[in-house]
């Protein structure tokens, strides 16, 4: 082993899994002795850890994350998780990952992980125990490895950086992950932006060059997979001829979150909606086991809507999306459609506050009188305050209070105001705000807005 204890510079000078793992483990551990410090104390970090990986644990620092942070269950599960990877654009690569990666990886102990663009991991696949091991120390399907929500993973800094990177050992900020070795490489598509991060994850053999060096190979063959895909000559004919409307195949989006024109997303093209048509779509979305013609009437309207009217409307949404998008006796969608609703409630699903705000737009289709879209609305709006309120995060916080839904809310300056300095002009803004939110409606109103009525 390599002592830092003359004062001499760690032996390595670039990013590659190469550097003698011995001294990388020994100054990683001097290096977490350094967390619970401050000040001059943390300077020294800069000289036990790689550039990279300094920065990734200066900003984890910076985010408040805990290196002592227990395992939770927070996270997609099931029929959720199953559901968000079916409507992803890297589900269409898992056969050549399958073949790429996991096939010949399955027999060697190591894991072969696939997460989405926020670092959301989709799935682990490899020996059955070595998942279960890794599952108890946080990585497993479902799970966020965002550098925001863990601190530095190999995961979390392609997710950051646009660029591969590995993580060995206690170079992970958190302490519990520090067994696990991890490299990583992103998956952009076609138009440059990044769909996915793939990574190959075990114990030490994985910091080597070599296994970084496939897990770049795999991933940029799965770019090459979207750009023919992209630029396949009968897709090309065939949206001429159907004048964009999607094959049973595509995967759609759909728009319905804030006060814009609702929107579904074919491609890389964008069709406007109406408020009718963006119900319809949404509630299907919503219930993939189908709706019956009296079960939608009822979602969308509180009079009794006849079959005729639900007949005429679907008929209208089949000429804008397609014959192929959905079936009828029930009414079931046959093209995944990703929501930015359903984008929403997996980042509350997986405790990203701060995700979930910036996917808030605004209301669910705020215009809508619809029984089943208010319903999706109300449940929304309810889930999203009570996790600003529980995270105590000011930036959060902040956010919340300064838009049209938290303007108002008391509940919410009172939290955001027990982050602030008493001494700030901060403090004394907020405590102001407050005063008059108490003068506007009362105190006996104020005093239920804080508890949550």
């Amino acid at each position: 082993m390599v002592s830092n204890m003359a004062g001499g510079q760690p032996p390595w000078h670039g990013t590659e899994p190469d550097a003698p793992l011995g001294a990388l483990e020994v100054y990683a551990e001097q290096a977490h002795g350094y967390l619970g410090a401050s000040g001059d104390q943390l300077g020294k970090l800069a000289g036990l850890l790689r550039p990279p990986v300094l920065e990734s644990w200066l900003r984890s620092l910076r985010g408040r994350v805990d290196p002592m942070d227990a395992l939770d269950d927070r996270g997609l599960r099931g029929a959720d998780l199953r559901r968000y990877l079916q409507a992803h654009p890297i589900a269409a690569l898992m056969p050549l990952i399958d073949k790429l990666l996991v096939e010949d990886t399955a027999a060697t102990g190591l894991m072969v992980v696939v997460a989405d663009q926020f670092g959301r991991v989709l799935s682990v696949q490899g020996n059955d125990e070595r998942v279960a091991a890794a599952a108890e120390v946080g990585l497993r399907a479902g799970d966020d490895l965002s550098e925001r929500r863990i601190g530095t993973n190999a995961i979390g800094l392609v997710v950051r950086t646009g660029r591969a990177a590995w993580i060995h050992g206690p170079e992970h900020f958190l302490y519990r992950m520090r067994q696990i070795t991890g490299a990583a490489a992103p998956v952009h598509d076609p138009d440059g932006r990044l769909v996915g991060v793939l990574m190959i994850a075990g114990g030490v053999r994985v910091a080597r060059p070599e296994i970084l060096a496939l897990v770049k190979a795999t991933a940029t063959a799965a770019e090459m997979d979207l750009l023919l895909t992209a630029m396949r000559p009968g897709q090309r004919d065939a949206a001429r001829r159907d004048a964009g409307r999607p094959q049973p195949a595509a995967r759609l989006g759909l728009d319905v979150l804030g006060l814009g024109q609702p929107q579904l997303s074919i491609a890389d093209r964008r069709i406007p909606l109406s408020q009718r048509q963006a119900e319809i779509l949404l509630l299907l979305a919503e219930h993939p086991e189908g709706l019956g013609a009296d079960h939608l009437a009822l979602l969308l309207d509180d009079s009794d809507l006849d079959n005729g009217t639900i007949r005429a409307a679907m008929s209208r949404l089949r000429a804008v999306v397609g014959p192929a998008v959905f079936g009828s006796r029930p009414y079931r969608l046959h093209v995944p459609v990703a929501t930015d609703v359903e984008a929403l409630r997996a980042a509350l699903d997986s405790g990203d506050v701060d995700s979930a705000l910036r996917l808030h737009a605004g209301p669910v289709l705020p215009r809508s009188t619809a029984p089943g879209i208010i319903d999706i609305r109300d449940e929304l709006r309810v889930r999203l305050r009570i996790a600003v309120l529980k995270s105590g995060d000011p930036g959060v916080l902040r956010r919340w209070t300064s838009g049209a839904e938290g303007r108002d809310d008391a509940a919410a300056w009172t939290a955001y105001r027990a982050t602030a300095d008493p001494e700030t002009a901060l403090y004394a803004q907020i405590e102001a705000k407050i005063r008059v939110l108490d003068r506007r409606m009362g105190a006996d109103a104020t005093r239920m807005q804080r508890f949550g009525a």
